[in-house]
C-alpha cells in the first residue's frame, strides 16, 4: 500500500486542497480524503492531481502512419483515399513490429494523460491473409504492449467480412482483417486467458457496412451475458450513410437502434453523421458515443452536434483513433473549437466546457472500456496524473482555472508525472529505440 499526498485532486469535479491518496494492494484507491496534512512517510506529490482518462478508439499501428499521409497526390483526398494508403501499411506489418509501434504509442498516451486504452484491433492475419500458426499472434503484440509499457489496455478483436453493403467479401487489400463470430470470440477469450496485469477484453464490429446483419445478431446475442463493451464504427462519412439508406431504407444510427437491443456496454464511435431523433434513440438505450476529433478533423469527417449528445445524457468519451493526435487536452479542446468555429460562438458545449467535458469523459471513457469506478475516489483503480504548475500555460493561473489552462492554453501535455494502479509509469527506454528502427525498416 502506498501514501501519497498532493495540494490539490480533482475529487467529484471540483478542486479540493491537501488530498491524501491511499492505495491498496490491488491498485486500487483504498481511501482519498481532503482537507489533510501531509503526514510523515507520504510521498508527495509535486502539483495538482487529476484522474486519467480512457483513450476510447484506438488503432495502434497507424502511429507508423501519422504524418505521412498529408500531401495531396491527385485533384481530391477525402476519408476513402486516404484508407487506400493506409491499407498498405497495414499489409506490411509483422507482430513484432507491431508490438514496437504500439509500446511507442501507448508511451506517448500515457504522456498525454490517458492511462487505459481500448484498442479496436482489426489486423488479425499474416501479410497473405491466412492465419498465423499463432491466431493471437497480432494481439499478443498489443497486449505485451501495453503490459510493458504499463498503460491499461482494453483489446476489442474486430468482426469484419465484407468491403460494402452490396460486397459479399472484403477487397483483397483487406485480406488480413477477415474474422467470423468464432473467430472473434475466440480471440476475446484468448486474450483473457494470457492473464496479463492491467489487459481485458471485449468485442467490437467494424462497421454496418463490413458486417453481415444475420452475423452482427449472432455476436450480440452471444454477448448477451458478458458485461465487457460492444464498439462499432458508425455514421463517420456522409457516404456511408448514403450506402446504408439505399442497403436498409434506413440511415446506420437508425438501422442499429432498431434492429439490436442496445445497451450500456455498447459504445457508437465517431457517430458524425447523428439527427436529433438517433441522438435521443441512443440515449434512452443507455449506450455511450465516442468522438475522436483530431482524426475527424484530419480525415475531414465532418462535425457532431457535442452540445445534443451532453444534454441527451448519452455517455461520452474521445479517441485518438489513426494517432494524428495523443493527448485528451488536445481532443477536449476541439470537442469545444470544433463547435465555435461553426457556430461563430464561445463557450458552447458549456458554461465550463473543460470541466463538464473532462467529467463527462472520465465517467464515459470507463463504461467505454468495461470498468468500473473511475477517478479519484475510493475503489477506483489507482491512476492519476501531476500537473507541472510551471508548464507553459499553467505557470501563474490560479488553482480555480488550473483546467481551463490544462484544455485551452497549454501546447503540449502539462503532466510530469503518470501513475496506473498506484505506480508510478517509467517506460523502458529501449521503447523509442526499438520504434526508431522499426520506422527506418518501413520506411527506408
Amino acid at each position: 500500500m502506498t501514501l501519497l499526498w498532493a495540494p490539490h485532486g480533482w475529487l467529484a469535479g471540483s478542486w479540493q486542497a491537501d488530498v491524501l491518496l491511499q492505495t491498496d494492494s490491488a491498485g486500487r484507491w483504498a481511501d482519498v480524503t481532503p482537507g489533510m496534512p501531509a503526514p510523515p512517510g507520504a510521498t508527495i506529490l509535486p502539483g495538482p492531481v487529476l484522474p486519467g482518462l480512457v483513450d476510447a478508439h484506438s488503432h495502434a499501428f497507424q502511429r507508423a502512419f501519422a504524418g505521412l499521409a498529408e500531401r495531396r497526390a491527385g485533384d481530391h483526398d477525402d476519408f476513402w483515399s486516404w484508407r487506400d494508403r493506409m491499407y498498405g501499411v497495414a499489409l506490411r506489418l509483422t507482430p513484432a513490429q507491431l508490438r514496437c509501434i504500439a509500446a511507442q504509442l501507448y508511451a506517448e498516451l500515457l504522456a498525454g494523460g490517458y492511462t487505459q486504452v481500448c484498442e479496436f484491433h482489426y489486423l488479425h492475419h499474416a501479410e497473405d491473409g491466412n492465419r498465423y500458426s499463432d491466431p493471437l499472434a497480432m494481439a499478443r503484440a498489443l497486449a505485451e504492449a501495453a503490459a510493458e509499457v504499463g498503460i491499461g489496455l482494453t483489446l476489442l478483436p474486430v468482426l469484419y467480412q465484407r468491403a460494402g453493403f452490396t460486397h459479399p467479401t472484403l477487397r483483397p487489400d483487406q485480406r488480413r482483417f477477415a474474422t467470423d463470430v468464432d473467430q472473434v470470440l475466440a480471440l476475446r477469450d484468448g486474450v483473457r486467458a494470457l492473464g496479463l496485469p492491467g489487459v481485458s477484453a471485449g468485442v467490437a464490429i467494424h462497421s454496418l457496412r463490413a458486417a453481415t446483419p444475420e452475423a452482427i445478431a449472432e455476436l450480440a446475442r452471444r454477448c448477451a451475458d458478458d458485461p465487457a463493451p460492444i464498439h462499432v464504427h458508425i455514421a463517420e462519412q456522409t457516404g456511408e450513410v448514403d450506402d446504408c439508406l439505399a442497403a436498409t431504407g434506413q440511415r446506420p444510427i437508425e438501422w442499429l437502434c432498431q434492429h439490436l437491443r442496445l445497451d450500456q456496454r455498447w459504445q457508437l464511435v465517431h457517430a458524425t453523421h447523428a439527427l436529433p431523433a438517433e441522438i435521443e434513440a441512443v440515449a434512452r438505450c443507455g449506450a455511450g458515443v465516442v468522438i475522436c476529433p483530431s482524426t475527424e478533423a484530419n480525415l475531414g469527417d465532418g462535425l457532431t452536434d457535442v452540445a445534443h449528445w451532453l444534454a441527451s445524457g448519452t455517455p461520452l468519451s474521445v479517441g485518438s483513433d489513426s494517432q494524428m493526435a495523443r493527448a485528451w487536452p488536445e481532443e477536449l479542446r476541439w470537442l469545444e473549437y470544433g463547435q465555435r468555429l461553426s457556430q461563430r460562438r464561445r463557450n458552447v458545449v458549456a458554461a465550463e466546457p473543460a470541466a463538464t467535458l473532462f467529467q463527462r469523459c472520465g465517467d464515459g471513457g470507463a463504461a467505454a472500456a468495461g470498468l468500473g469506478a473511475w477517478g479519484l475516489q475510493a475503489g477506483a483503480r489507482a491512476d492519476l496524473l501531476v500537473l507541472d504548475p510551471q508548464a507553459p500555460g499553467l505557470q501563474g493561473v490560479p488553482i480555480s482555472h488550473t483546467l481551463d489552462a490544462t484544455v485551452f492554453a497549454t501546447n503540449a501535455p502539462p503532466f510530469c508525472q503518470t501513475w496506473v494502479a498506484g505506480r508510478r509509469v517509467q517506460v523502458p527506454t529501449r521503447v523509442a529505440a526499438d520504434f526508431q528502427a522499426t520506422m527506418e525498416q518501413l520506411w527506408p
